[in-house]
């Protein structure tokens, strides 16, 4: 399928992303001054108050060792009323804390009750987690770019925002985004990539993690998380958003992650509702056996956003890894940059490229 513009979670009209970065420091960890390799992304589902203007949501929790915040709301009630943060795990709480704080002071809400959206993985093995670095300025920072204008535009991705300290497949992870687009809907993905083993890794069904398994990285738990976010335009209800979010998985799976039992897989799907089902169905309609009507009622044309999920997700996944630059951090721990060059030696060597 086609990306969209920017071939990012952003081509969803309305959704802006916005990031704040900490690297600071290096050496021997000390516990609450560094180093630090942390920071926070921030998405916005659209430009106007999402507390007044909430959207419809999902959640999908694949393997559920994870440290999330407000995903239970999502799930009963089916809406967003938040922006989604992404953060270092121990960061969490002081994530939320500072985006209620936020959803007060800048979008005016003074209700007795908010349900702040925030996700996590876990960047210990370059940050000082312990200190929990990432607090109310780089949180306002971060929603203060997404909903710039800037923020609607390409996104930075690799060693950038929530991503910063994280890993992937043995290399370095971080922040990735792709899109797929329709006549009848854009879907974007943004994922912060904190799991997999090298060895497990494919690109395009080559095992290219097999051929790149030498030397063995340090410090790589089996398992480990991802937080996939997936945004749409179409109008779609939450059970159906569900059914989508559920797909998301499948695009991390063709890239070799299996999810262990250590490992936090969650997604997160909204829709703007900016485009109609009934014009999707209309359009489909005449190339499908049954028509329109058979096509409306067993939801047959959810399978195209079924696949623009799983694929934005992969590209999304291998973006993170492909814009990611090696780090050093805390303890002098090194998680080195996937060798781009190798990659395609290897891709030749079995006839992708």
């Amino acid at each position: 399928m086609e990306p969209g513009r920017f071939n990012a979670i952003t081509d969803v009209e309305g959704v802006g992303v916005g990031h704040s970065t900490i690297i600071r420091g290096e050496g021997p960890l000390r516990v609450g001054e560094g180093p630090v390799r942390a920071g926070v992304t921030a998405i916005v589902p659209h430009q106007g108050n999402p507390y007044y203007e909430k959207v419809v949501a999902a959640v999908d929790v694949y393997n559920a060792y994870g440290k999330s915040v407000g995903l239970p709301q999502v799930m009963h009630m089916g809406v967003l009323e938040t922006p989604i943060l992404l953060t270092d795990t121990l960061n969490t709480w002081v994530v939320a804390d500072a985006l209620i704080d936020y959803m007060r002071e800048r979008y005016g809400v003074e209700a007795m009750s908010i349900n702040p959206v925030v996700g996590e993985t876990n960047g210990g093995f370059l940050n000082d987690s312990w200190g929990r670095h990432v607090r109310r300025p780089q949180v306002f920072e971060a929603l203060d770019r997404a909903r710039s204008p800037g923020g609607r535009g390409p996104v930075e991705e690799g060693n950038v925002g929530g991503g910063t300290p994280m890993s992937g497949f043995g290399f370095k992870g971080g922040i990735g985004t792709a899109s797929r687009e329709t006549e009848y809907f854009t879907l974007g993905v943004l994922v912060q990539l904190n799991c997999g083993r090298r060895e497990d890794l494919r690109i395009d069904g080559v095992p290219v993690g097999r051929e790149l398994s030498e030397p063995r990285p340090r410090g790589v738990k089996e398992g480990n998380s991802i937080m996939i976010v997936v945004a749409t335009d179409l109008s779609l209800t939450s059970r159906q958003l569900w059914k989508v979010a559920k797909r998301a998985i499948l695009g991390v799976a063709r890239v070799g992650h299996y999810g262990g039992v250590g490992s936090g897989d969650f997604t997160i799907a909204f829709t703007t509702g900016k485009r109609s089902v009934e014009e999707m169905v209309e359009g489909l309609g005449s190339k499908y056996p049954g028509g329109s009507r058979r096509l409306s009622l067993n939801e047959g044309y959810l399978s195209l956003v079924y696949r623009a999920a799983v694929e934005a997700t992969e590209e999304a996944v291998l973006n993170a890894l492909f814009m990611a630059e090696t780090m050093m951090g805390r303890d002098g721990n090194t998680r080195e940059a996937i060798p781009l060059d190798r990659v395609r030696e290897i891709m030749e060597k079995y006839g992708r490229i």
